[in-house]
């Protein structure tokens, strides 16, 4: 019986990514350690903060996904809807969790007003996830993940709750890069491909002094394979006269190869 694959989802909430005035850094970063985990980022979008396009993407990933995770949106100003939006979407009446509440009384103190008590704000049943920089918590409902958008202070929660989320094998990496255009090895790739079905496969040029080259990357959590694979795809290259580069990790850059 084959492994469980698990699977992600991202749900980026925000006007300001999708004005342009925010580059999403928060993307890169579960990719790379859900990937740890063995689970697969399959899916993210960007939505601007509007209940219905959010109870939409959330209930159309959380359907086909093991885990979705949402960022922005629940800080405590009026268009931070998503708690509002995310309680709607799985059908909970929308509560001030007992719990948030005392963390931003201790926290605030006589500083606490409505705006910043908007923040412990969850739909009924949510289990809080800890904030350990700003103190306002992020929750779990069902297979939901609501976290804040500022990237160190999402990082430093999802590090106190990744354990508790079950995974597969995680995958391992191989990066082939050689002095070829992927013209030239389009058909020879293909072929390699149909060899190993199974493994996720692909083909990423870059030009350098000039010339074009192309970065191979393979992924799977089966190191047999990767070897195998990453030795037909150096056969390949140097049948076509060039000399094979292997990096045991993955990289958007290749001007460290």
């Amino acid at each position: 019986m084959p492994e469980k694959e698990y699977t992600a989802a991202a749900v980026i909430i925000g006007n300001e990514v999708l004005s342009g005035r925010v580059t999403d850094a928060n993307v890169p970063f579960l990719a790379n350690e859900l990937k740890a985990l063995g689970i697969r980022l399959r899916e993210a979008r960007i939505i601007p903060d509007i209940e219905e396009e959010i109870v939409e993407a959330v209930n159309t990933l959380r359907a086909r996904h093991d885990y979705v995770f949402t960022t922005g949106g629940i800080g405590p100003t009026h268009d931070d809807i998503t708690a509002a939006s995310i309680a709607v979407a799985v059908g909970r009446p929308l509560i001030r969790h007992p719990g948030a509440t005392r963390i931003l009384e201790e926290h605030y103190g006589d500083q606490l007003n409505d705006a910043r008590l908007r923040m412990a704000n969850t739909p009924e049943g949510s289990v809080l996830l800890e904030n350990p920089i700003s103190r306002a918590p992020g929750f779990q409902v069902e297979n939901i993940f609501v976290l804040p958008g500022v990237p160190s202070i999402l990082q430093a929660i999802f590090h106190g709750f990744k354990h508790r989320l079950a995974g597969g094998k995680p995958l391992k990496a191989r990066t082939i890069t050689m002095a070829l255009a992927e013209s030239a090895i389009s058909e020879g790739f293909q072929r390699i491909q149909q060899l190993f079905p199974d493994m996720e496969m692909g083909s990423y040029p870059y030009i350098r002094g000039g010339r074009f080259g192309a970065s191979i990357v393979l992924r799977s959590a089966d190191e047999a394979a990767l070897d195998a694979a990453a030795a037909e795809v150096m056969a390949l290259a140097r049948a076509l006269g060039a000399e094979p580069k292997v990096h045991e990790r993955e990289s958007g850059d290749i001007s460290d190869f």
